[in-house]
């Protein structure tokens, strides 16, 4: 190297750091003790100590869940506990069971989530808080820093609203409640391990008596209310003793170190310094109509009776299982999750069949082991997998990863893999919520159907109002324009854009991806809650789940998953038709290619998307190993739906680079 190109380099290596150094200082600057003492002292002495309500019952709101819990508990003894379960399939309808419930608080609500937004469904959630607060119901509420609310002005006057109102920030980088680009950069120089050591738990626990457990957190794309991207989504309201077994996990999280009260946090403090405490915003809802339906639903005892309490199972045995923060303390870096060891003994040993739903089918070692011994067994179970296509998912980059390993899922670990559609046709979903609110121009969007209660019926398990099933509902999803996208609010660390996009596709319309976390085992044991069973899920994030030991409710369970999987909704994925020469020598260089550590080049991939073709001689769906599949079954190619150009050339890009990302994925 020539003198000049050293020095060069040398200058480029000093600016890198000096960067760094820059990035580092700006991420780390920080209010002092002193700051933050009259900060917190400022929002104490702001908070409203006025409890509008004198009653016994904080003038809690009448509800059927409450009335259900009351009987789950009336009938329970400390050897033989009793407890109702309710499937929360639809998004609209879960927005409705957490309000009804929040509206029915008496003594306490805790509330622990990944994201809060301040969008219309956030919104409400957020006022129901409040107003409990003000009856004088104690509110606790925890959210994870990485998509926490990042309005300072919402955060501040939240910091001073009510003595009977907390709210904490989990692990927040820089001690702040809102990132830019320079602090995520910094995050990934300074603190890697603990800036991805994130509380993945979502949990809603009212009075110690009902809980919510599942995978939707506070946006309104949970709940089936953007107008371009919904998650196929699944909660499950529980009620019953081991509901406090809850109310003790979010205390652990509570307490922990790691849960800053928002009023100490570096940017909220300096709002609260410079200004006092701020007033909360004017709702500003942009579909004011749905707003108030969904409010008047969440108020209407016979609307939840019908909907939440004659749906709802009574179950043999419920636990909940869940990590503690102490997961992420320096000194265990590597201590396991306590739900995983749980659900991997589930999954040994099942005999029957397995059924998992996960949005993203990333295997860590452990769990491969697993599924290559059941497959070892003389009769080994069936092992369904519902997963997202790469039009459904929000995460393309991990989906590459579940790409480069179709070959060892199929083969490999005999999985039978059904890849969720960007538009199903048949989602627990009322299409007319995914009509675009009306154009500024005045031109209104066409009227949506009359809404229908319980339109698939009021069968124990199901409590899904609206399906694409008719004829109506699927013009409507047609009609849906498409809209910017929101997200996570994280950026990744090359951009300031979020990370996490999902790619844009052939058709026009609101599309929806798969959310749902579930696991049915021999038709006995269902699982349902925030564990997407990969690797971050196991090393990184805190995860929570319910285990319901009981046949009714994993057959309700399991039924709501093959509704998933039908052709309507899902794409089935199964190997190519062989080439009629070298197919062997395509094999094992595929094989050998995938096995590859950073680069896997081989363009011919094992397996593709196949949609099933009905017709006289195909009256019903195949499994991919029937003699038959291939003449009910049309392949579709690898990505369908996918508008990139090249459809294989990102995922293969991504592919080739991401493998030593795996772990933190």
């Amino acid at each position: 190297m020539t003198p000049s190109a050293t020095a060069g380099a040398l200058r480029w290596v000093s600016t890198l750091l000096l960067a760094a150094l820059t990035l580092l200082a700006g991420g780390c600057a920080s209010l002092s003790p002193a700051q933050r003492d009259r900060a917190e002292a400022i929002a104490v002495a702001a908070r409203d100590t006025t409890v509008e309500c004198t009653e016994a019952d904080r003038c809690a709101q009448h509800s059927p869940l409450r009335t259900l819990a009351g009987r789950a508990f009336s009938t329970s003894t400390a050897q033989v506990p009793r407890h109702y379960a309710t499937l929360l399939d639809e998004g609209e309808a879960s927005l409705v069971a957490r309000l009804n419930l929040i509206h029915s608080a008496s003594r306490s609500i805790d509330l622990q989530t990944y994201i809060f937004d301040k969008d219309d469904s956030a919104r409400m959630v957020l006022d129901a808080l409040l107003d409990a607060a003000r009856r004088g119901v104690r509110v606790r509420v925890l959210i994870d820093q990485l998509s926490a609310i990042s309005d300072l002005q919402i955060l501040g006057a939240l910091a001073g609203a009510h003595q009977n109102f907390a709210l904490r920030i989990y692990n927040p980088t820089f001690g702040k409640a809102k990132l830019n680009y320079f602090d995520y950069a910094g995050s990934v120089l300074c603190c890697f391990r603990r800036f991805n050591q994130r509380m993945h738990n979502k949990l809603l626990v009212v009075d110690d008596a009902v809980g919510i457990v599942g995978g939707r957190n506070y946006q309104d794309d949970y709940y089936d209310w953007d107008s371009e991207y919904n998650f196929r989504d699944r909660d499950v309201i529980i009620a019953g003793p081991v509901v406090r077994d809850m109310a003790a996990n979010f205390d652990a999280f509570w307490v922990a170190r790691r849960s800053v009260p928002v009023e100490r946090l570096n940017d909220v403090g300096r709002t609260l310094l410079r200004e006092g405490v701020p007033a909360m915003p004017p709702a500003a809802f942009l579909r004011p109509e749905r707003v108030e339906r969904v409010a008047e639903e969440a108020a209407d005892p016979e609307f939840v009776e019908d909907v939440f309490v004659r749906t709802a199972l009574p179950v043999r045995h419920v636990s909940y299982v869940a990590d503690l923060p102490q997961k992420h303390r320096r000194e265990q870096p590597q201590q396991a999750s306590p739900t995983a060891p749980e659900l991997d003994d589930l999954i040994a040993g099942a005999r029957q069949e397995v059924m998992l739903q996960t949005p993203y089918l990333v295997l860590s070692k452990p769990a491969q082991e697993i599924f290559r011994q059941l497959r070892r067994l003389p009769d080994p179970p069936r092992v369904v997998v519902s997963t997202n296509s790469l039009a459904a998912t929000d995460n393309p980059i991990v989906y590459a990863l579940s790409y480069k390993y179709k070959r060892r899922n199929l083969r490999e670990l005999g999985f039978d893999i059904f890849e969720y559609k960007p538009f199903p046709l048949d989602a627990p979903v009322d299409y007319a919520n995914l009509l675009p609110p009306p154009q500024d121009d005045g031109a209104a969007a066409p009227p949506a159907p009359q809404r229908n209660r319980l339109i698939g019926g009021s069968a124990a398990g199901s409590n899904v109002r609206g399906s694409g099933s008719s004829t109506g509902a699927r013009d409507d999803r047609n009609r849906v324009d498409r809209r910017v996208l929101r997200t996570e609010t994280r950026p990744s660390f090359l951009s300031a854009r979020p990370a996490n996009r999902p790619l844009p596709v052939t058709r026009q319309g609101a599309r929806m991806g798969l959310h749902a976390k579930s696991l049915v085992v021999d038709g006995r044991y269902g699982v349902i809650g925030t564990h997407n069973f990969d690797p971050r899920s196991e090393n990184y994030n805190t995860e929570g789940a319910v285990i319901i030991d009981d046949p009714a409710f994993a057959r309700a369970l399991a039924e709501s998953i093959r509704r998933d999987i039908d052709p309507d909704n899902s794409w089935t994925v199964a190997s190519r038709q062989k080439p009629p020469v070298l197919s062997g020598l395509n094999y094992s260089v595929g094989k050998a290619s995938e096995a590859l550590p950073v680069l896997d080049f081989w363009p011919w991939r094992y397996a593709t998307n196949y949609q099933f073709q009905p017709g006289p001689d195909c009256p019903f769906p195949l499994r991919r190993q029937d003699p038959q599949f291939r003449s009910c079954y049309v392949a579709v190619g690898d990505f369908p739906e996918v508008s990139v150009g090249p459809k294989w050339l990102l995922v293969r890009m991504l592919t080739a680079f991401g493998a030593g990302l795996v772990p933190i994925l």
